[in-house]
């Protein structure tokens, strides 16, 4: 199988409909809530549920990546924060909306995985068939003619996401076993790319943008942790390790930090048996049981 060209399902390419989650203790959908966080300036409520307060935390860092000018050779810059605001709320309201025990840490978005859906690692046909998320994505303002974000309706999968969610599926068999105790977060909602449409990773980047993601995407993704109260955080490759590192030390975070190997096909060791080195990896760790969501390790 070619793991670059997967035709979507059917249902995939027909009209969806689209669940809205409302969360309970305010009344309001994701897109209410970043409505909501525009008007006050980005404000933290801390008596709202930690699905709204996740969500907060991301409209402000969206807001403020926002602002940022880059260097080349970043020619094109995508936020899915912003124009697939909808299914990414919904991901963060239907799954991370309790206290969980291990984070999970992306680096950045994908060309065919988040960048299309608004989802970590987000192939379209596993966020539609085993997340069970679908809804309406739009487009960066400005766009590669190579590079359309297609949503849903995207011929191609991410092969990072494939090995990612597809992983995690084989284990925990359903996305509820493995979000009673863990969550999926991805660094830098950000994607860049080169005048031919070559993804550019946040490493690549001209160190002064480097540094001002950085300053911004660590404060985020302290309050992140905080807000889940997750006693283990795990970095997805060794640049989301370091950054997980650095944030924890830069605001003194009492949390077990850990790596899995990143599942990207340009990882050579990711092509030498990805699935077995994480499973090794998690084993080593004694996590497996908390990644599995096994009843007597439930977060309360």
């Amino acid at each position: 199988m070619d793991l670059f060209n997967v035709t979507p399902s059917t249902a995939s390419s027909s009209t969806l409909t689209v669940p809205t989650y409302v969360d309970a203790s305010t009344g309001m959908t994701p897109n209410e809530v970043k409505h909501g966080v525009d008007e006050t300036q980005g404000q933290l409520n801390t008596t709202a549920s930690i699905a709204v307060q996740i969500l907060n935390i991301e409209s402000r860092l969206s807001n403020e990546l926002n602002r940022l000018l880059f260097s080349p050779p970043v020619a094109y810059v995508y936020n899915p924060l912003n124009y697939a605001w909808e299914t990414h709320g919904l991901f963060v309201t239907k799954y991370g909306n309790s206290k969980k025990q291990i984070l999970f840490v992306g680096m950045n978005p994908g060309p065919w995985g988040m960048v299309q859906t608004g989802i970590p690692f987000g192939a379209a046909r596993l966020v539609q068939d085993w997340l069970g998320i679908v809804g309406t994505v739009g487009h960066p303002p400005v766009e590669h003619p190579q590079r359309k974000v297609q949503g849903f309706q995207c011929p191609r999968t991410e092969v990072s996401g494939q090995r990612f969610w597809g992983f995690f599926r084989d284990i925990c068999f359903t996305p509820e076993n493995m979000f009673k105790n863990c969550f999926v977060y991805s660094y830098c909602p950000l994607s860049f790319m080169h005048t031919s449409g070559r993804n550019i990773t946040p490493p690549e980047l001209k160190s002064s943008d480097r540094q001002a993601i950085m300053e911004l995407c660590d404060t985020s993704l302290g309050e992140i942790i905080t807000v889940l109260k997750v006693d283990i955080v795990i970095g997805i490759g060794k640049f989301a390790e370091y950054r997980v590192r650095e944030t924890v030390k830069k605001h003194s975070l009492n949390v077990t930090i850990g790596c899995i190997l990143h599942p990207s096909p340009i990882n050579p060791s990711a092509n030498k048996g990805w699935k077995e080195a994480v499973l090794k990896s998690m084993q080593e760790m004694n996590i497996l049981h908390i990644v599995r969501g096994d009843q007597q390790h439930q977060c309360t």
